[in-house]
């Protein structure tokens, strides 16, 4: 989950989950959370997968039911797994080496630096290719990284998409294999990164840092940008044994929580050098928003952190007393004034589905992501933005292969078990093919209202981690991954729950 093509995202970007308010308030972002003819053979084969991060408190209690699936739907997996290797086989093609592909033109674009590719698309795939037992694939990948892979760059890149993207590849990727340089690569990179955080003056990151010199920039940046570090830092600093990781990421979290208003509400952008407010928008489980409190409950699972468990459960609470509503019997959340709780507007992102499923409350989750379905049946994709207080209008027509609802469709049906959460990701699969599909692998949308829909020229890398991850996930029962205990971040990313295949 992503902010690249939202404005205040303008960045899972995409880990990411990502790596999802409704989706974390009834489950926090967890469970219970050119091709060569080879790519599409039947799984088979083993790499070895790390142990459970070691260390740290005891897992926390599942926030719900996790279920494992009685019957997996293997044809319907084997189907996701085959347009994932439609889409990778044209990035392989048009791309290979740099950050994410032009499928209809066949061309390529770098994402955090012009002339400095950093292979984002190939960080991105690794633990999905690893799921789907992709093996030839998953060590073109790791060789790449090897011989290519370098992070010092006299070019500034932004913080937020560093860590769920690029971070939690390395580490998922690391997780996955056991490859050692991967967890090197990671490391090094999560050095260049900790300056954003250390030279603030409140502990809050800034937007940027210059990976070579470690040189700061942007200081006014959104809620989830500040604080959707902690499970990528606190997986490092477990498998490192160097705390400055996790203690940075919780001092960025201390630092927002403080600064809540007595309605129990964040505001929407902070300047990290004052601490003070840029404005006054309570957004709830929207973005640029939405993985700052994803990431609360996600500390208390991952690592036992009560704390944020409690601050979740403070700001959930307040969000259900001052913004959710129902319009049309359907449940939102609007956004308000966060110091008395005035209406400022009730626009909705693609987005904010994943948030609710994480914090164990099924029911509100389950109410929203019927919201969001209401969306898909009337227009078949799921824009980009709606005014759900005029009949769901459309305010931005684009989708840009946003993952979200794949997200929650996936933790709703493992958490519940109900077969309505499979027939819904189902849809939205077959809805996916039919509009972004093209030769060249998939692309976003510029418009979904028109007849055809309007198509683009761009795959976000964070397609190759999320969307057909989610899917396969829902339909499979993945030898390699522990359902039971797993954890994915906002970008998508296996950050626990690896199994020896």
């Amino acid at each position: 989950m992503t902010y690249a093509s939202l404005g205040a995202r303008t960045a899972r970007l995409g880990l990411t989950t990502r790596r999802r308010l409704l989706c974390a308030l009834a489950a926090t972002g967890g469970l219970a959370a050119s091709a060569g003819p080879g790519l599409l053979a039947e799984p088979g084969g083993g790499r070895r997968a790390v142990a459970p991060l070691p260390g740290g408190t005891s897992r926390a209690a599942p926030p719900g039911a996790r279920r494992r699936a009685a019957r997996p739907d293997r044809a319907k997996a084997q189907e996701v797994r085959a347009e994932f290797g439609h889409a990778w086989a044209g990035y392989k093609r048009f791309a290979w080496g740099h950050d994410e592909v032009l499928p209809v033109s066949g061309r390529h674009r770098e994402f955090f630096a012009k002339d400095h590719p950093v292979g984002l698309s190939i960080v991105e795939a690794v633990d999905t290719l690893h799921l789907m037992e992709l093996d030839d694939e998953v060590d073109r990948c790791v060789d790449w990284i090897k011989d290519h892979l370098d992070f010092d760059v006299n070019a500034d890149f932004q913080v937020f998409e560093s860590i769920i993207r690029l971070v939690g590849g390395l580490l998922s990727a690391y997780l996955a294999t056991g490859e050692k340089e991967l967890l090197s690569r990671c490391t090094d990179l999560a050095d260049r990164l900790l300056p954003a955080f250390t030279a603030s003056p409140t502990g809050m990151p800034y937007r940027y840092v210059n990976l070579r010199t470690g040189q700061v920039r942007g200081a006014t940046l959104p809620l989830a940008e500040i604080g959707t570090n902690v499970l990528e830092f606190g997986a490092l600093s477990r498998l490192t044994g160097d705390s400055r990781y996790r203690r940075a990421a919780e001092a960025a979290l201390r630092a927002v929580v403080e600064r809540r208003s007595s309605a129990g509400l964040l505001a929407t952008r902070m300047n990290v050098e004052t601490g003070r407010w840029a404005d006054r928008e309570s957004v709830a489980v929207n973005p640029p928003a939405d993985s700052f409190y994803e990431y609360l409950w996600g500390a208390w699972v991952m690592f036992g952190d009560e704390e944020c468990r409690d601050w979740f459960r403070m700001f959930a609470a307040a969000m259900r007393r001052h913004q959710a509503e129902r319009v049309d019997g359907r449940l939102w959340f609007k956004h308000v004034d966060f110091v008395t709780g005035e209406l400022v507007s009730r626009r909705a992102s693609a987005l904010s589905v994943a948030v609710l499923p994480v914090g164990g409350d099924n029911e509100l989750a389950a109410d929203h992501y019927r919201s969001w379905t209401a969306v898909l049946d009337k227009y078949e994709v799921v824009p980009e933005e709606i005014d759900y207080g005029r009949g769901l209008k459309v305010l931005s027509p684009r989708n840009d292969l946003r993952p979200e609802y794949a997200n929650c469709a996936f933790q709703m049906y493992w958490q519940t078990g109900d077969p309505y959460y499979r027939t819904t990701a189902w849809r939205y699969f077959q809805n996916l093919k039919r509009h972004h599909r093209v030769p060249g692998g998939y692309t976003v949308l510029t418009d979904v209202t028109r007849r055809p829909m309007a198509k683009g020229d761009h795959c976000p890398a964070y397609v190759f981690a999320e969307n057909f991850k989610w899917l396969y996930l829902t339909f499979a029962d993945a030898p390699r991954f522990d359902y039971e205990r797993g954890w994915l971040s906002t970008e998508g990313k296996v950050l626990d729950g690896f199994r020896d295949a």
